[in-house]
């Protein structure tokens, strides 16, 4: 399996909870964003900061040294993999004035 693929994987096992959680809020969040914004923000903000915490364990060892153009394309990589999962994941802290 693809390093990055792993280490999502791993975090969605290791924070497991927070992320079903945040799971099913998502889902909610998809059919109705209004209802559901602040709750969304809320568990969306600490699942960003510990997705934020795992992309930097998998770039940080490839930003030094000869592999640091590879850093950014991992990082996309790893978002892209995210975003497959929670596809709204963009708009936590959004705030819809509609």
């Amino acid at each position: 399996m693809v390093k990055y693929k792993q280490q999502v994987l791993d975090m969605l096992e290791a924070n497991k909870e927070l992320f079903e959680s945040f799971s099913l809020i998502h889902a909610k969040y998809v059919d109705e964003p209004q209802v559901f914004q602040e709750e969304f923000n809320q568990i969306g903000q600490k699942a960003v900061r510990i997705i934020q915490r795992w992309e930097n364990m998998l770039c940080s060892k490839t930003e030094s040294g000869k592999y640091g153009k590879f850093s950014q394309s991992l990082s996309e990589n790893f978002w892209k993999e995210i975003r497959m999962r929670f596809p709204k994941i963009d708009y936590v802290g959004v705030v819809n004035s509609d």
